[in-house]
Parts: C-alpha cells; sequence; structure tokens
C-alpha cells in the first residue's frame, strides 16, 4: 500500500476525491429528495435539494472519507412538522442518504461486470473502485445506531417514547463516541464484515 505522504500515495488520494464527492452530494442529496416527496420543501428552500459538493461538504468528514472510507456532510434541513406521518417520515429520509450511496455502487458493480475489460486502464480502475468502496463506506457508517448519524434516528423512531428521550440524550457525547471508535480502530472492525458481505453480495448477485 502506498503512503499517503508518498508522490503515489497523493495521487490515490487525487483520484478518491470525485468518489468522495459525489457520495457526500448524492447522500444528502438523497435526503432532501425524500423530504420533499413527503411534503417538507425545507431542504429545496435553503439550496440543499442540490448535487452541488460546495452545498454539502463538511470540511472534517470529507477528509475523513478521503483518508478513512467513511465520513459525513453538513446534515440537509428538515422539519418532519411536515410530514403527514412524522415517525414514518424521518425514518424514510434517514434511510433515502444510505439508500443513494448503495444505489451507487450497484451501477459501479454493474459497469465492472458489464464492462471487465475497461478494468485494464490504471486510472479507470482506481476510480471505479473507489467508487465503490467510498460509496459502500459512507452507508454503511451512516446506518450505524449512534446518535447523529442516520441509522440513530431510524433505531430512535423505532423505540418506545421514554426509551426514545434517553436515546437521544447520546446526542450529546454520540460524536466523541465515533471519535473513539475510529482512533481505538474498533470501527473498522465493525464496518469491514459488513463492507465484505455487501461486496460479496453485489458480485455474487451480477
Amino acid at each position: 500500500m502506498f503512503s499517503q505522504f508518498s508522490p503515489e500515495g497523493f495521487a490515490d488520494l487525487l483520484l478518491r476525491l470525485p468518489a468522495v464527492l459525489w457520495a457526500i452530494s448524492f447522500h444528502e442529496f438523497c435526503h432532501g429528495w425524500a423530504a420533499y416527496k413527503l411534503g417538507d420543501r425545507t431542504a429545496a428552500m435553503q439550496g440543499r435539494l442540490s448535487l452541488n459538493p460546495l452545498d454539502h461538504i463538511d470540511p472534517v468528514g470529507a477528509l475523513m472519507l478521503i483518508f478513512f472510507r467513511f465520513g459525513w456532510a453538513k446534515p440537509v434541513p428538515i422539519n418532519s412538522r411536515n410530514f403527514r406521518n412524522p415517525r414514518k417520515g424521518i425514518i424514510i429520509v434517514s434511510l433515502a442518504g444510505a439508500a443513494g450511496n448503495f444505489l451507487t455502487a450497484i451501477v459501479c458493480a454493474l459497469f465492472i461486470r458489464i464492462f471487465p475489460s475497461l478494468m485494464s486502464y490504471g486510472t479507470l480502475t482506481i476510480v471505479l473502485i473507489d467508487m465503490l468502496m467510498v460509496n459502500i463506506g459512507l452507508g454503511v457508517f451512516n446506518l450505524i445506531p449512534i446518535p447523529p448519524l442516520d441509522g440513530s434516528k431510524v433505531l430512535g423512531m423505532l423505540l418506545p417514547p421514554r426509551m426514545m428521550r434517553a436515546y437521544f440524550f447520546l446526542e450529546n457525547y454520540g460524536t466523541w463516541i465515533i471519535l473513539i471508535l475510529v482512533f481505538t480502530r474498533i470501527l473498522p472492525i465493525i464496518m469491514d464484515p459488513i463492507m465484505a458481505l455487501i461486496l460479496n453480495l453485489l458480485f455474487f448477485s451480477f
């Protein structure tokens, strides 16, 4: 593996950048689009119903994606009071971002399957693999049920009201919990088997 501080490693990071920008932008766009379809125009009115990375990028989250293949963007604002069924709406909107990332991964896997000869081109191979891995990583990461990740919102809506209030109290500490999991390398231990399973399912299916 190239060192990230070598010329080869730096070139690899640059090639990963398009995958990171797309993964972030499409993830947040899908949140906003789902909310819009459910009757909430908040994201659209604030210019977040967009595929422009500048509208969504969080510098720290983007760097995490570039270096570790999991990270985050600026959350798309939603107003659940605009949903006919707020609890169901929050679940759908929360899952929409990861669904967009997994859809991208499916398209990449199909492309590799249909045009395997193109994988002999070094740069294209790196871009496709990065697009595949970054999107799977972002999707899986956001489904972890730790506040403020999307998975916590889904779990929170499924819990009884009494437990839901206690669960969301963790939002005060969620970021610290995630950072501890990252720097103790526990998070890759959790995510790697799930990502490997998704990769195997994709390529076995196609």
